[in-house]
């Protein structure tokens, strides 16, 4: 089912989303890949607050690419979601209520996830010049030292993912591979 969603994302929203639905987000997003979970990580252990409020909100798992005269980002194809696995369950218990990536999210991550009500979209890897026109406003807030990992915020228009595991921990990286399963 194609759904068409503004942010913030709330739990209300979160929780009409199920397996398979082909979502269209819209509004302001956050991108932070390896290196800013890092050290958003580790600023909270220190008692420091992060770049940007997380309650309600969505992190792209993005590292774009510099972008060219008159683009507002370069190429902005998802990073492989595993490698945040260690820190996601820190913000979602701090109210993040959505992540965009690609491949499988850990045990940990999905039960994190059913406890804060979040959902984990994909994209599609490989697309990332398509994804980047629906991309509208791009600002670092945050680890400019990082380069393309530094924190952005993005003002993005009917970006296309597909809910992949839901706020119930439902995994469409499971139920799609028993569809195809010889009998």
């Amino acid at each position: 089912m194609d759904k068409y969603i503004n942010t913030p994302l709330t739990e209300e929203k979160v929780k009409d989303l199920k397996v398979g639905d082909y979502v269209y987000l819209s509004g302001t997003i956050y991108t932070a890949r390896d290196a800013a979970h890092k050290r958003m990580t580790e600023e909270l252990q220190t008692g420091k607050s992060v770049p940007f409020e997380m309650k309600d909100q969505v992190i792209y798992y993005l590292g774009p690419t510099p972008n060219r005269q008159g683009q507002v980002i370069g190429s902005a194809g998802p990073t492989t979601s595993s490698r945040m696995d260690k820190y996601a369950p820190v913000l979602l218990d701090m109210g993040l209520k959505g992540m965009v990536g690609k491949g499988k999210r850990s045990d940990l991550v999905v039960d994190s996830m059913k406890k804060n009500c979040a959902v984990y979209f994909a994209a599609v890897g490989g697309a990332g010049a398509l994804l980047s026109k629906c991309i509208k406003k791009s600002e670092v807030i945050a680890y400019d030292d990082l380069g393309t990992e530094a924190i952005r915020k993005l003002e993005v228009e009917n970006l296309p993912v597909i809910t992949v595991i839901d706020c119930y921990g439902n995994d469409l990286y499971q139920t799609a591979v028993k569809d195809y399963e010889i009998k």
